[in-house]
């Protein structure tokens, strides 16, 4: 899905940072939910995760997500793109490392572990509301 216009300057505004976000999963036909740090390009989240962690798991046995944020909802299929330090994650891991750079260092993950993995979360739908205005795509 392609997100355009003021909806697309809105989403870059608010997420195309370090952005805490909630992500929604269904574990065994009951939703759970967790805040994640979030990065958000191009009509799609990024979350640095560890690849066996309950969210991963969940996803890769049904990828649908749903995702809480400021004045936002939205729905997306998550689906782990690899390796943080894997060569066709470079370009993709210098801006989460940007953005990101508050905590990236701080020993919570292992940057060239194999097992620290990105997230993609690819919205399907979503509402973003600003000043009274509902954007939807």
């Amino acid at each position: 899905m392609e997100v355009t216009g003021e909806t697309k300057r809105l989403m870059e505004e608010r997420f195309g940072k370090d952005s805490l976000i909630a992500l929604a999963t269904m574990d065994e036909g009951r939703p759970t939910v967790r805040a994640v740090n979030s990065y958000y390009m191009d009509g799609c989240f990024y979350v640095i995760t560890h690849a066996h962690s309950g969210k991963m798991q969940q996803l890769e046995k049904d990828p649908a997500a749903a995702i809480c944020g400021e004045w936002f909802t939205g729905h997306g299929l998550g689906e782990n793109i690899g390796a943080l330090s894997a060569p066709e994650n470079a370009v993709l891991r210098a801006r989460l490392k940007e953005a990101f750079s508050s905590w990236y260092n701080n020993g919570h993950m292992d940057e060239n572990g194999p097992e620290t993995c990105i997230l993609r979360i690819t919205l399907t739908d979503g509402v973003i509301l600003s000043h009274g205005r509902r954007f939807s795509f």
